[in-house]
C-alpha cells in the first residue's frame, strides 16, 4: 500500500493578507477616510482663520502668562500672577484629590450596602433597596446642589456644636483631627527619596503577595514599618495628632474640608455606592449556592464565608464593573464647577475665557482627562487579571 502525500494549502501572500487585514470594500474605505481628512482640514482652516479675524495666535503659548486670578483651594501653592500652566496644575490635582478619595470611599460604603442588601432582615433589606432606588434614579447634578445647600446650612463656627468631641460642621466647612508630621523636611530631596523608596517597596511587596503566605506577609509588613519608624527617628520627625478647637470666631487645628469640597465627596460616594452596591450584590449572588452550603458544612460562619469563599469569586464579575463605576466618577466630578469647587474643568474654563484660547484649552481638557481614565483602566484591567487567574482550571 502507497501512500500519496498531496501538497498542503498555499500560504496567502502579501497581497492577501492586505486584503484581509484591510477589508473587503478598499475603494469605499479609502474614501471614508479622505473625506474624514478634509472634513477635519475643513474645519482647522476655519478656526485658524476665525482666531486670526478676531487677533488670537493659535498655540500653546498662553499657559506661561501670568493668570490674574485666585483660587481659592490648591493642594500645591498658587497665587494671582503665576503661570496658567501652574493654575491648571492646582486645578488638576483639585480632581485628582476628589476623584481618588471618592473612589476609595464609594467602594467601602457600596460594599457595605451591597452585602447589607442581601441580609435576612426584611427592614434593613428594605432600607437598602429604597436607598439605592432613590439615589439611582436622581440626577448627580441635584444632588450636588443638595449637598452645597446642606454644607452652607451649617451653623456659624462659634454655634457648631462638635460631634464626638473633635468633628464640627459649620458654615466655612468641616473640621476633623488630623495627624500632623514635624520636624520632618518635607521640601528636601531626602524626603522624595524616601517617598520613592517607601513606594517601591510597598509596590515589590503587593506583587509578591502570591509568594508570600502565613508568617512571611506579617515579617515583610513589619519590615516596611520598621524601616518608616527608623527613618522618621533619623530625620528628628515626629507625629502628633491635633484636633480643632473654637478659637475667636473661628476653629483653628485640624483638617478642614472646604464646604464645595465636602459637598462634591459627599455627592459622588452617596451616588456611585449605590451602582457599586448593586455590582457587589449581582457579584454575590452569581456565586453558586453550594459554596454556602460546602463552606457552612466545614463550620464557617457567614462572616468567614462572605469573606473567604463568596468575595474572592465574585471579584471576577464586580472588578469589570467597578472599573466602569470608578471611570464615570472620575468624569462626573467636572461637575464640580457648578457648586464653585476649583477642579480642572472650572479653571480652564477661566483660562480659556481670560485668554481666548478656548480650542487649545479644549484640547488640553480633553487629552487631561483621556489620559486619567486610561491610566485607571489599565490598573484596574491589570488587577482583573490576578482576580481572573484564580478561577482558572489547571
Amino acid at each position: 500500500m502507497s501512500l500519496i502525500v498531496a501538497p498542503g494549502p498555499r500560504r496567502p501572500g502579501i497581497h492577501r493578507r492586505f486584503l484581509k487585514w484591510w477589508g473587503h470594500r478598499p475603494i469605499t474605505q479609502l474614501a471614508v477616510i479622505a473625506s474624514f481628512i478634509a472634513l477635519l482640514v475643513y474645519l482647522g482652516v476655519n478656526v485658524t482663520m476665525t482666531m486670526a479675524r478676531i487677533g488670537v495666535s493659535p498655540g500653546f503659548d498662553f499657559l506661561w502668562r501670568s493668570a490674574n486670578f485666585e483660587i481659592g483651594e490648591s493642594p500645591i501653592t498658587f497665587a494671582a500672577g503665576d503661570p496658567y500652566l501652574r493654575a491648571m496644575l492646582a486645578g488638576l490635582f483639585n480632581t485628582l484629590k476628589v476623584s481618588l478619595i471618592g473612589c476609595i470611599f464609594a467602594t467601602i460604603l457600596g460594599v457595605a450596602v451591597g452585602v447589607a442588601g442581601l441580609s435576612g432582615n426584611l427592614l434593613l433589606a428594605s432600607l437598602v433597596r429604597w436607598y439605592v432606588e432613590l439615589i439611582r434614579n436622581t440626577p448627580l447634578l441635584l444632588q450636588l446642589f443638595f449637598w452645597i445647600s446642606l454644607a452652607k446650612a451649617f451653623p456659624a463656627p462659634r454655634q457648631a456644636g462638635a460631634l464626638l468631641g473633635s468633628v464640627y460642621l459649620t458654615n466655612r466647612g468641616v473640621y476633623l483631627p488630623a495627624i500632623s508630621v514635624e520636624g520632618l523636611p518635607v521640601n528636601g530631596p531626602v524626603f522624595a527619596t524616601l517617598i520613592v523608596f517607601a513606594l517601591g517597596l510597598m509596590l515589590a511587596v503587593m506583587s509578591n503577595l502570591k509568594r508570600l503566605h502565613g508568617k512571611n506577609v506579617a515579617v515583610a509588613t513589619v519590615a516596611i514599618l520598621g524601616a518608616a519608624a527608623i527613618a522618621f527617628v533619623t530625620l528628628g520627625a515626629k507625629l502628633t495628632f491635633e484636633t480643632p478647637a473654637l478659637a475667636g470666631f473661628n476653629i483653628r487645628g485640624g483638617y478642614n474640608l472646604t464646604p464645595e469640597f465636602a459637598a462634591l465627596l459627599t455627592g459622588l460616594i452617596v451616588k456611585f455606592s449605590t451602582a457599586i452596591a448593586e455590582i457587589v450584590r449581582a457579584g454575590i449572588q452569581s456565586v453558586n449556592r453550594g459554596q454556602w452550603e460546602a463552606a457552612r458544612a466545614l463550620g464557617l460562619h457567614n462572616g468567614q464565608i462572605m469573606r473567604l469563599i463568596v468575595l474572592p469569586q465574585a471579584l471576577r464579575v464586580i472588578t469589570p464593573l467597578a472599573t466602569s463605576s470608578y471611570l464615570d466618577l472620575t468624569k462626573d466630578s467636572s461637575l464640580a464647577v457648578a457648586i464653585g469647587y476649583p477642579d480642572l474643568v472650572s479653571i480652564v474654563n477661566t483660562t480659556a475665557n481670560t485668554t481666548g484660547q478656548s480650542l487649545e484649552a479644549l484640547m488640553i481638557l480633553i487629552g487631561t482627562y483621556l489620559g486619567i481614565n486610561l491610566v485607571v483602566s489599565a490598573l484596574m484591567n491589570q488587577y482583573n487579571k490576578r482576580v481572573a487567574l484564580k478561577g482558572v482550571a489547571r
